[in-house]
């Protein structure tokens, strides 16, 4: 790297950095000192902030100088909502459709991965992506997934709302004509009764969720190797914190055993605070009360701290998120097992947070909080929040900052925006959820993904949603006043979620004493065009003063992983989001692009023909101004 204009302090000084970036634009988030040109960082904690001059007292022999080239330096970015211990376990198996640009172009990774899939594996498309981002505008038919993979089974989730089978999933799922319908979910069937491909949330996503779970899973080695790529794989983007929200199908302690084993032997390149969440119905108060009898709300370190429980404490009190269809109706009495719950974990000194879509929703639960309050036991001694809170409304919000509560919101919208439109109108959509309003009463309110099984897990497409109210396929559904500035929505990706955690003293701002976590990106995310921000990542990611990301000119000085294993993985021959090709490809990649773009328009065209949507005559191939 180059390093011109620092040198080796002399002898007696004081003690020299681990680690400095110079030559950078940096945005510390500190109000004292808003830019700097340079961090230094010792012991994983910032020990300098200035511009170069500044920081030459902290270079020794050992130091690490990174020069940043000009680039645009942010801390660490920190997802409040995010399923990152349940993703880890998972992720080597998934074929991710993230970022993906055409169908065309999905089908065909489909197609290639079953070529090279073992027999008894299965093919999983499992979140991140919607029909909008697609140049065709559509989702895959079943036909289609049975002809790009004949004979291995494919499992295709789509929100919260649907899954697609091919032929060879049915049967592996064991799903034929005498299969009940679970409840709240639907298996479609043809005219012959039997299971066609599809399967419905109707509107309870359950039916999804545990018709995946019948799928293969990785041993405990390949566990382990598939939660640190993608650990390694949030850092790509920036990320060096993330809030776990627990939830189905993940049991503790066994669930968690993994990146338990990574913080033991320093392995982590993110750091995790955790919160359990119960998953049986009907045991719900029996597990809470073992949990808080053995463990405690920060339990930990700096890398992996319980933080608390949720994001269900009861499944009577959850409603469910498919704005495909009507709201669901809860259970008339689940305020009584809610109070139960809330009473245990309020004497035992325990902080929650809560899964709640709706404003129906908040105000039962608030009623429950408020009643509490009334006998002087609510909020004690934890943090509380609701999550989502898509349709909260002013009075809910009002009652949320009287008792002391927090939010946290995702961009669940960008993926489900249409589908909301489409149910509620523009008038509802406008303020769903309504960011400036929880942000103009001075709530606390942090920024996630939801990731993994429905959004993304790239935080620049929650940020981009932030700033623009676009979804991923550019529909527009915030008026101005419903949107925040690029500043504002960092803060809610950096300090909004470390005051969920209680760590806004030492983490998401870039001052002497917090922690050493920062990223320089390959865009500025402060001035590029607002297009242009989904599409930012990280060119270096510093966690506690180590390198756990690397690439460009700083490809090789992060910390080494191992091998994608199984080698079969989607993720070892794919990768993981698929990025946009940047402005300065070459020209043969800008052709290929340009060649698959036609295709694409071409391959819609003709899907819209046969559906009576569209004439049955080729538009001109050639400009009319050209045939003179």
């Amino acid at each position: 790297m180059p390093v011109a204009g620092i040198a080796p302090a002399p002898d007696g000084r004081q003690p020299a950095a681990d680690l400095l970036v110079r030559n950078a634009k940096v945005f510390t988030a500190d109000p004292d000192r808003p830019a700097a040109r340079g961090v230094a960082i010792r012991d994983g904690r910032i020990v300098g902030i200035g511009d170069d001059h500044e920081l030459g007292d902290l270079v020794g022999p050992a130091t690490r100088v990174i020069d940043a080239l000009g680039r645009r330096v942010v801390p660490g970015l920190n997802d409040s909502h995010v399923h990152v211990i349940r993703g880890g376990l998972n992720y080597v198996l998934e074929l991710r459709w993230d970022g993906v640009r055409s169908l065309r172009h999905a089908l065909a990774m489909l197609r290639e991965q079953a070529g090279r899939t073992p027999k008894g594996q299965w093919i999983r498309v499992v979140g991140g992506w919607t029909a909008e981002q697609f140049a065709e505008r559509r989702m895959p038919t079943v036909a289609e997934l049975n002809a790009a993979a004949p004979d291995t089974p494919v499992f295709v989730l789509h929100l919260y709302q649907s899954a697609l089978m091919n032929r060879a999933a049915v049967r592996a799922a064991g799903f034929d004509r005498s299969t009940p319908d679970p409840r709240g979910g639907q298996i479609v069937r043809g005219r012959d009764g039997e299971p066609n491909g599809v399967l419905l949330a109707a509107p309870s996503a359950l039916v999804l969720y545990s018709t995946l779970a019948k799928a293969p899973t990785l041993d405990e080695a390949d566990k382990r190797t598939s939660t640190r790529h993608f650990l390694r794989e949030l850092n790509r983007f920036g990320l060096t914190s993330a809030v776990d929200a627990a939830g189905g199908f993940q049991n503790f302690p066994d669930n968690y055993a993994t990146v338990t084993d990574l913080a033991r032997t320093g392995e982590l390149s993110l750091r995790i605070a955790y919160h359990l969440f119960p998953q049986t119905a009907g045991q719900e108060i029996a597990d809470l009360t073992r949990w808080t009898e053995t463990v405690r709300p920060e339990d930990g370190d700096e890398w992996l701290r319980l933080n608390g429980a949720g994001e269900n404490l009861t499944w009577a009190a959850a409603d469910f998120e498919n704005f495909s269809e009507p709201r669901p109706e809860l259970a008339a009495d689940y305020e009584n097992e809610f109070e139960t719950a809330v009473r245990l974990l309020l004497e035992k000194g325990w902080g929650f947070r809560l899964h709640a879509t709706y404003d129906e929703t908040i105000r039962r639960d608030l009623a429950v909080f408020e009643k509490l309050a009334a006998e002087g036991l609510f909020p004690g001694s934890g943090r509380w929040l609701f999550d989502h809170a898509e349709t909260v409304s002013d009075d809910s919000l009002d009652r949320i900052a009287a008792l002391g509560g927090a939010l946290s919101v995702q961009n669940r919208m960008s993926f489900q925006g249409a589908a909301f439109l489409d149910r509620y109108g523009r008038e509802a959509a406008s303020r769903t959820p309504p960011v400036r309003a929880m942000l103009d009463r001075g709530l606390t309110v942090a920024a996630g993904t939801d990731a993994t099984r429905v959004s993304s897990y790239n935080p620049w497409v929650s940020l981009h949603w932030l700033v623009t109210g676009r979804t991923v396929g550019g529909t527009s559904l915030y008026p101005p006043g419903n949107l925040v500035d690029r500043e504002t929505a960092l803060a809610l990706y950096t300090r909004g979620g470390a005051r969920l955690t209680g760590e806004e003293d030492v983490k998401g701002v870039l001052k002497e004493g917090c922690l050493g976590d920062l990223a320089i990106l390959t865009q500025d995310y402060l001035s590029v065009p607002e297009a242009a921000i989904p599409d930012i990542e990280s060119v270096l990611t510093v966690v506690g003063g180590r390198i756990v990301y690397a690439t460009a000119e700083y490809e090789g000085l992060d910390e080494p992983v191992p091998p994608v294993s199984p080698h079969w993985s989607p993720v070892a021959h794919f990768g993981g989001y698929q990025a946009r090709p940047e402005g300065g490809a070459s020209g043969v990649r800008q052709a290929e692009a340009m060649a698959e773009a036609a295709a694409e328009s071409e391959q819609h065209r003709l899907w819209r023909v046969a559906r009576g949507a569209a004439p049955d005559a080729a538009p001109p191939v050639l400009d009319a101004c050209f045939t003179h």
